[in-house]
Protein backbone atom coordinates (compact mmCIF):
# COMPACT_ATOMS: atom_id res chain seq x y z
CA UNK A 1 0.00 0.00 0.00
CA UNK A 2 1.27 3.23 -0.80
CA UNK A 3 1.16 6.02 1.81
CA UNK A 4 2.36 9.80 -0.14
CA UNK A 5 5.28 10.71 2.12
CA UNK A 6 4.23 14.47 3.52
CA UNK A 7 6.91 16.93 2.48
CA UNK A 8 6.43 20.14 4.51
CA UNK A 9 8.23 23.74 4.12
CA UNK A 10 10.34 24.87 6.45
CA UNK A 11 11.49 28.65 5.63
CA UNK A 12 13.61 29.07 9.28
CA UNK A 13 14.85 26.40 11.89
CA UNK A 14 11.77 26.91 13.99
CA UNK A 15 9.70 25.83 11.05
CA UNK A 16 11.71 23.11 10.45
CA UNK A 17 11.62 21.66 13.98
CA UNK A 18 7.87 22.81 14.13
CA UNK A 19 7.43 20.39 10.57
CA UNK A 20 9.14 17.35 11.98
CA UNK A 21 7.62 17.36 15.73
CA UNK A 22 4.50 17.30 13.56
CA UNK A 23 5.27 14.49 11.86
CA UNK A 24 6.66 15.47 8.41
CA UNK A 25 8.19 12.86 6.76
CA UNK A 26 10.62 15.07 5.01
CA UNK A 27 11.39 19.33 5.04
CA UNK A 28 12.32 21.15 2.14
CA UNK A 29 14.64 24.41 2.68
CA UNK A 30 16.56 26.87 1.18
CA UNK A 31 19.97 28.75 1.50
CA UNK A 32 19.85 32.86 1.94
CA UNK A 33 20.43 33.69 -1.45
CA UNK A 34 18.79 33.77 -4.80
CA UNK A 35 19.06 30.37 -5.68
CA UNK A 36 16.44 29.04 -3.98
CA UNK A 37 12.49 30.24 -5.11
CA UNK A 38 11.77 32.05 -1.38
CA UNK A 39 14.22 34.46 -1.13
CA UNK A 40 12.63 37.08 0.79
CA UNK A 41 14.32 38.75 4.33
CA UNK A 42 14.62 36.80 7.41
CA UNK A 43 14.21 33.35 5.74
CA UNK A 44 15.88 30.30 4.51
CA UNK A 45 19.13 28.92 5.83
CA UNK A 46 23.17 29.25 6.47
CA UNK A 47 24.99 26.60 5.94
CA UNK A 48 25.69 26.03 9.76
CA UNK A 49 21.70 26.04 10.49
CA UNK A 50 21.74 23.53 7.21
CA UNK A 51 23.65 21.60 9.11
CA UNK A 52 21.51 21.28 12.38
CA UNK A 53 18.62 21.06 10.71
CA UNK A 54 19.73 18.27 8.48
CA UNK A 55 21.01 16.49 12.00
CA UNK A 56 17.64 16.99 13.84
CA UNK A 57 15.73 15.42 10.93
CA UNK A 58 18.05 12.54 10.55
CA UNK A 59 18.46 11.82 14.39
CA UNK A 60 14.29 11.04 14.10
CA UNK A 61 14.97 9.09 10.81
CA UNK A 62 13.54 12.08 8.34
CA UNK A 63 14.73 13.71 5.54
CA UNK A 64 15.93 17.44 4.43
CA UNK A 65 16.16 18.12 0.84
CA UNK A 66 17.15 21.72 -0.24
CA UNK A 67 15.47 24.06 -2.72
CA UNK A 68 18.23 24.82 -5.83
CA UNK A 69 15.13 25.55 -7.87
CA UNK A 70 16.05 29.49 -9.53
CA UNK A 71 17.62 29.37 -12.43
CA UNK A 72 21.61 30.24 -12.31
CA UNK A 73 22.61 33.67 -14.44
CA UNK A 74 25.14 33.98 -17.03
CA UNK A 75 28.72 34.68 -15.64
CA UNK A 76 27.41 33.50 -11.96
CA UNK A 77 26.98 29.80 -12.16
CA UNK A 78 29.42 29.44 -9.39
CA UNK A 79 26.66 30.36 -6.75
CA UNK A 80 24.67 28.05 -7.86
CA UNK A 81 27.05 25.17 -7.68
CA UNK A 82 28.64 26.19 -4.42
CA UNK A 83 25.19 26.14 -2.98
CA UNK A 84 24.84 22.49 -4.05
CA UNK A 85 28.37 21.92 -2.83
CA UNK A 86 27.02 23.07 0.28
CA UNK A 87 23.98 20.59 0.19
CA UNK A 88 26.40 17.85 -0.58
CA UNK A 89 28.70 18.73 2.97
CA UNK A 90 25.55 19.20 5.00
CA UNK A 91 24.20 15.64 3.84
CA UNK A 92 20.84 16.69 2.50
CA UNK A 93 18.48 13.77 1.52
CA UNK A 94 18.25 15.22 -2.18
CA UNK A 95 18.39 18.70 -4.25
CA UNK A 96 15.31 20.09 -5.82
CA UNK A 97 16.65 21.52 -9.26
CA UNK A 98 14.73 22.76 -12.13
CA UNK A 99 18.28 24.26 -14.59
CA UNK A 100 19.62 21.58 -16.58
CA UNK A 101 23.02 23.14 -15.73
CA UNK A 102 22.55 22.23 -12.05
CA UNK A 103 21.23 19.09 -12.65
CA UNK A 104 23.76 18.04 -14.50
CA UNK A 105 26.69 19.39 -11.92
CA UNK A 106 25.02 17.96 -8.99
CA UNK A 107 24.75 14.76 -11.14
CA UNK A 108 28.43 14.70 -12.22
CA UNK A 109 29.70 15.84 -8.79
CA UNK A 110 27.61 13.86 -6.48
CA UNK A 111 26.03 11.42 -8.11
CA UNK A 112 25.38 9.37 -4.96
CA UNK A 113 23.04 12.42 -3.78
CA UNK A 114 19.25 11.83 -5.17
CA UNK A 115 18.22 14.68 -7.28
CA UNK A 116 14.39 16.20 -7.59
CA UNK A 117 12.97 18.08 -10.88
CA UNK A 118 11.27 21.17 -9.17
CA UNK A 119 7.84 22.77 -10.33
CA UNK A 120 9.93 25.43 -11.77
CA UNK A 121 11.26 22.46 -14.33
CA UNK A 122 7.48 23.09 -15.32
CA UNK A 123 7.20 19.10 -16.73
CA UNK A 124 4.42 17.92 -17.66
CA UNK A 125 4.46 14.85 -19.92
CA UNK A 126 6.19 11.41 -19.60
CA UNK A 127 8.29 12.73 -22.55
CA UNK A 128 9.79 15.29 -20.69
CA UNK A 129 10.37 13.78 -17.43
CA UNK A 130 12.01 10.66 -19.43
CA UNK A 131 14.75 13.08 -20.67
CA UNK A 132 15.21 14.57 -17.22
CA UNK A 133 15.77 10.90 -15.94
CA UNK A 134 18.02 9.31 -18.78
CA UNK A 135 20.26 12.95 -18.88
CA UNK A 136 20.73 13.78 -15.06
CA UNK A 137 19.31 10.96 -13.12
CA UNK A 138 16.36 12.62 -11.18
CA UNK A 139 14.12 10.09 -9.39
CA UNK A 140 11.50 12.46 -8.69
CA UNK A 141 9.78 15.06 -10.05
CA UNK A 142 7.58 17.72 -8.54
CA UNK A 143 4.50 18.51 -10.84
CA UNK A 144 3.05 21.81 -11.73
CA UNK A 145 -0.13 22.80 -10.43
CA UNK A 146 -1.52 22.61 -13.78
CA UNK A 147 -2.46 18.73 -14.49
CA UNK A 148 -6.19 17.59 -13.76
CA UNK A 149 -6.29 14.54 -11.32
CA UNK A 150 -6.50 12.07 -14.71
CA UNK A 151 -3.59 13.30 -16.04
CA UNK A 152 -1.16 12.78 -13.74
CA UNK A 153 -2.86 9.19 -12.92
CA UNK A 154 -1.91 8.33 -16.78
CA UNK A 155 1.18 9.74 -16.57
CA UNK A 156 1.89 7.94 -13.26
CA UNK A 157 1.68 4.78 -15.96
CA UNK A 158 4.43 6.17 -17.92
CA UNK A 159 6.83 8.02 -15.96
CA UNK A 160 10.22 7.21 -15.44
CA UNK A 161 10.21 8.42 -11.92
CA UNK A 162 8.04 8.90 -8.83
CA UNK A 163 5.74 11.81 -8.43
CA UNK A 164 5.48 14.68 -5.95
CA UNK A 165 1.96 16.77 -5.92
CA UNK A 166 1.20 20.05 -3.99
CA UNK A 167 -1.74 19.16 -1.23
CA UNK A 168 -1.70 22.63 0.37
CA UNK A 169 -0.99 25.89 0.07
CA UNK A 170 -1.32 29.34 -1.81
CA UNK A 171 -2.79 28.60 -5.32
CA UNK A 172 -0.72 29.90 -8.34
CA UNK A 173 -2.66 30.38 -11.97
CA UNK A 174 0.45 30.34 -13.74
CA UNK A 175 2.39 27.54 -15.39
CA UNK A 176 5.19 27.47 -12.89
CA UNK A 177 8.41 28.22 -14.39
CA UNK A 178 7.04 30.14 -17.28
CA UNK A 179 6.14 33.36 -15.49
CA UNK A 180 7.60 36.64 -15.86
CA UNK A 181 4.68 38.85 -15.05
CA UNK A 182 5.80 40.06 -11.83
CA UNK A 183 8.88 41.09 -14.16
CA UNK A 184 7.30 43.90 -15.86
CA UNK A 185 6.45 45.78 -12.80
CA UNK A 186 10.03 45.15 -11.09
CA UNK A 187 12.38 44.59 -13.56
CA UNK A 188 13.66 40.55 -12.18
CA UNK A 189 11.28 37.37 -12.37
CA UNK A 190 10.97 34.74 -9.89
CA UNK A 191 12.65 32.62 -12.16
CA UNK A 192 15.80 35.29 -11.52
CA UNK A 193 16.02 36.51 -8.52
CA UNK A 194 13.87 33.74 -5.93
CA UNK A 195 10.76 36.12 -5.57
CA UNK A 196 7.36 37.32 -7.56
CA UNK A 197 7.84 40.06 -5.66
CA UNK A 198 11.00 41.64 -4.30
CA UNK A 199 10.64 42.45 -0.88
CA UNK A 200 12.53 45.87 -2.30
CA UNK A 201 10.05 46.66 -4.16
CA UNK A 202 7.23 46.05 -1.84
CA UNK A 203 5.90 48.94 0.31
CA UNK A 204 2.75 49.15 2.86
CA UNK A 205 0.71 52.14 3.13
CA UNK A 206 -1.43 52.15 6.38
CA UNK A 207 -4.41 54.81 7.07
CA UNK A 208 -7.23 55.10 9.75
CA UNK A 209 -9.31 52.98 6.77
CA UNK A 210 -7.83 50.81 4.09
CA UNK A 211 -4.01 49.22 4.21
CA UNK A 212 -2.62 50.27 0.14
CA UNK A 213 0.36 47.68 -1.43
CA UNK A 214 2.24 48.58 -3.77
CA UNK A 215 4.65 47.52 -6.11
CA UNK A 216 7.53 49.06 -7.23
CA UNK A 217 4.95 52.40 -7.00
CA UNK A 218 2.38 50.20 -8.98
CA UNK A 219 -1.03 50.34 -6.49
CA UNK A 220 -1.78 46.55 -6.87
CA UNK A 221 -4.48 46.27 -3.81
CA UNK A 222 -6.14 48.12 -1.05
CA UNK A 223 -7.05 45.91 2.36
CA UNK A 224 -10.52 47.09 4.18
CA UNK A 225 -9.68 46.59 8.56
CA UNK A 226 -10.11 43.47 9.17
CA UNK A 227 -9.37 41.90 5.30
CA UNK A 228 -6.83 38.94 5.10
CA UNK A 229 -4.08 40.26 3.15
CA UNK A 230 -1.35 37.69 1.82
CA UNK A 231 2.00 38.69 0.08
CA UNK A 232 1.40 41.25 -2.84
CA UNK A 233 1.69 39.74 -6.24
CA UNK A 234 0.03 41.18 -9.11
CA UNK A 235 -1.32 37.81 -10.48
CA UNK A 236 -3.61 38.16 -7.19
CA UNK A 237 -4.11 42.75 -7.28
CA UNK A 238 -7.55 43.99 -7.67
CA UNK A 239 -7.69 46.11 -10.76
CA UNK A 240 -9.96 48.43 -12.63
CA UNK A 241 -11.81 46.67 -15.31
CA UNK A 242 -14.45 47.74 -17.38
CA UNK A 243 -15.22 50.03 -14.30
CA UNK A 244 -15.59 47.00 -12.56
CA UNK A 245 -12.78 46.75 -9.61
CA UNK A 246 -11.89 42.86 -9.52
CA UNK A 247 -9.28 40.35 -8.95
CA UNK A 248 -8.22 40.36 -12.97
CA UNK A 249 -5.94 37.32 -12.86
CA UNK A 250 -6.69 35.70 -9.94
CA UNK A 251 -8.51 35.65 -6.56
CA UNK A 252 -6.18 34.64 -3.56
CA UNK A 253 -6.98 31.14 -2.87
CA UNK A 254 -5.37 27.61 -1.27
CA UNK A 255 -5.22 24.43 -2.90
CA UNK A 256 -6.50 21.26 -0.89
CA UNK A 257 -6.40 17.89 -2.16
CA UNK A 258 -7.95 16.68 1.39
CA UNK A 259 -10.75 15.55 -0.72
CA UNK A 260 -8.92 13.84 -3.51
CA UNK A 261 -6.11 11.99 -0.95
CA UNK A 262 -7.01 8.37 -1.48
CA UNK A 263 -7.07 8.95 -5.19
CA UNK A 264 -3.46 10.41 -4.74
CA UNK A 265 -2.15 7.43 -2.83
CA UNK A 266 -4.21 5.06 -5.60
CA UNK A 267 -2.14 6.85 -7.99
CA UNK A 268 0.26 5.86 -6.43
CA UNK A 269 1.49 9.84 -5.97
CA UNK A 270 4.93 9.54 -3.72
CA UNK A 271 4.89 12.77 -2.17
CA UNK A 272 2.45 15.35 -1.28
CA UNK A 273 4.11 18.76 -0.94
CA UNK A 274 2.33 21.80 1.14
CA UNK A 275 3.44 25.08 0.33
CA UNK A 276 4.43 27.66 2.05
CA UNK A 277 8.66 27.94 3.08
CA UNK A 278 7.65 31.70 3.81
CA UNK A 279 5.07 31.28 6.30
CA UNK A 280 5.40 30.94 10.45
CA UNK A 281 6.35 28.04 12.60
CA UNK A 282 3.03 28.14 14.15
CA UNK A 283 1.34 27.89 10.56
CA UNK A 284 3.72 24.78 9.57
CA UNK A 285 3.00 23.15 12.67
CA UNK A 286 -0.66 23.35 11.94
CA UNK A 287 -0.81 22.34 8.41
CA UNK A 288 1.81 19.25 9.18
CA UNK A 289 -0.52 18.25 12.26
CA UNK A 290 -3.81 17.81 9.78
CA UNK A 291 -2.16 16.33 6.84
CA UNK A 292 -0.50 13.49 9.42
CA UNK A 293 -3.91 12.70 10.72
CA UNK A 294 -5.31 12.21 7.67
CA UNK A 295 -2.51 10.78 5.77
CA UNK A 296 -2.41 8.08 8.85
CA UNK A 297 -6.08 7.99 8.95
CA UNK A 298 -5.90 6.62 5.23
CA UNK A 299 -2.75 4.16 6.59
CA UNK A 300 -5.13 2.43 9.19
CA UNK A 301 -8.09 1.80 6.77
CA UNK A 302 -7.83 2.82 3.28
CA UNK A 303 -11.20 1.09 2.43
CA UNK A 304 -12.93 3.32 5.08
CA UNK A 305 -11.08 6.56 4.71
CA UNK A 306 -13.26 9.55 4.73
CA UNK A 307 -12.36 13.03 5.21
CA UNK A 308 -13.06 14.64 9.15
CA UNK A 309 -14.62 17.71 9.71
CA UNK A 310 -12.32 19.11 12.27
CA UNK A 311 -9.41 18.32 9.34
CA UNK A 312 -11.29 20.71 6.77
CA UNK A 313 -11.99 23.48 9.00
CA UNK A 314 -8.56 23.70 10.57
CA UNK A 315 -7.02 23.84 7.06
CA UNK A 316 -9.68 26.14 6.30
CA UNK A 317 -8.38 28.89 8.70
CA UNK A 318 -5.53 28.88 7.56
CA UNK A 319 -5.87 29.52 3.57
CA UNK A 320 -4.85 31.78 1.62
CA UNK A 321 -7.95 34.31 1.05
CA UNK A 322 -11.45 33.28 1.83
CA UNK A 323 -12.34 29.81 -0.34
CA UNK A 324 -9.99 26.41 -0.71
CA UNK A 325 -10.15 24.61 -3.95
CA UNK A 326 -9.02 21.38 -6.15
CA UNK A 327 -7.62 23.55 -8.63
CA UNK A 328 -6.43 21.57 -11.74
CA UNK A 329 -6.96 18.50 -10.12
CA UNK A 330 -10.83 18.94 -10.42
CA UNK A 331 -10.76 18.84 -14.24
CA UNK A 332 -12.79 15.66 -15.57
CA UNK A 333 -13.02 16.31 -18.76
CA UNK A 334 -8.83 16.56 -19.26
Amino acid sequence: MNIPELVCPAGTPAALEAAIDQGADAVYVGLRNETNARNFPGLNFTAADLAAGVRYAHARKRKAYLALNTYAQPGRVAAWQATADEAAACGVDAIIAADIAILRYCARTYPAMPRHLSVQGSATNALSLRFYAEHFGVTRAVLPRVLALNQVRRLAGDAAMDLEVFGFGGLCVMVEGRCSLSSYATGVSPNTCGACSPASAVRWEEDADRRRVRLNGILIDAFEKGEKAGYPTICKGRFKVADRLTYALEEPTSLNVLPILADLARIPVRAIKIEGRQRSPSYVARVTAIMRGALDAYARDPQAFSVRREWLDGLSALSEGHQQTLGAFHRPWR
